[in-house]
């Protein structure tokens, strides 16, 4: 008896090309797309406790930086981690009616946003620690524009 002679069957172009998009997709993803929980209040009501956001710091693919993007931020100060806030002001804009807290030393209640900074509240402005606290924030630490909530 002959053994049975087995078929090459080559996948098909179009199966292919889908498997490379799919795993470009993946790797895009991992690189540029996050999902963070919303914790805290800041944010209420747009942004209950608890709530996942998808977010992305590919900026040729969602846009610049606008005015009234919600964005996540890495936080600057010893406590690590990130937080999310709107953007109210980009370099350049004159913020108008700014309650600084006394301790800052900001006596102005108008204020121009310096150049590659970003000025950023809290939607629950009294549950809010952001930039009338800390000032304005430099870009470089955007972590990326808020795409999705779920």
């Amino acid at each position: 008896m002959k053994p049975m002679k087995r078929s090459k069957r080559r996948p098909s172009p179009a199966f292919t090309v889908f498997l490379f998009l799919a795993l470009g997709m993946v790797i895009f993803a991992y690189f540029h797309v996050k999902t963070v929980v919303i914790r805290g209040e800041s944010m209420v009501p747009t942004f209950e406790p608890g709530r996942r956001l998808v977010v992305s710091d590919a900026y040729w693919l969602v846009g610049p930086i606008r005015k009234n993007d919600i964005v996540v931020v890495k936080e600057f100060t010893k406590r690590g981690g990130f937080f999310i806030k709107r953007v109210v002001g980009l370099g350049g804009d004159e913020i108008e009616n700014v309650y600084w807290p006394k301790n800052y030393g900001i006596e102005n209640p108008n204020f121009t946003v310096p150049p590659e900074m970003v000025f950023l509240l809290g939607d629950n402005r009294s549950q809010s620690e952001d930039s009338r606290s800390f000032g304005p924030i430099s870009k470089d630490l955007v972590v990326g524009k808020v795409l999705v909530g779920g």
